[in-house]
């Protein structure tokens, strides 16, 4: 199953146009959602967290230059093997 926060931070990581707003509430929802992940020390709940990091940074990066989101999303897709 696709994470659909990841997969907006890979959208924009190609160049697709996002606004701020939509960066900013892509991660909101991504730490919501990452909240409500039974926070274990498994690989689901670290894959979260994953994604929710990378949907900041994109939403980070889209107002201070690109930083992190290359890191985070390639850290999701090596825990969860989804590319």
């Amino acid at each position: 199953m696709k994470n659909e926060y990841i997969e907006l931070v890979k959208k924009w990581q190609a160049g697709e146009y996002f606004s701020d707003e939509e960066l900013r509430a892509n991660a909101d929802a991504a730490y919501a959602a990452y909240a409500d992940v039974d926070v274990d020390a498994d690989a689901d709940s670290y894959a979260a967290a994953d994604a929710a990091d990378a949907a900041r940074a994109a939403s980070d990066a889209a107002r201070a230059d690109a930083y992190g989101a290359d890191y985070w999303v390639k850290r999701y897709e090596e825990l969860t093997n989804e590319k």
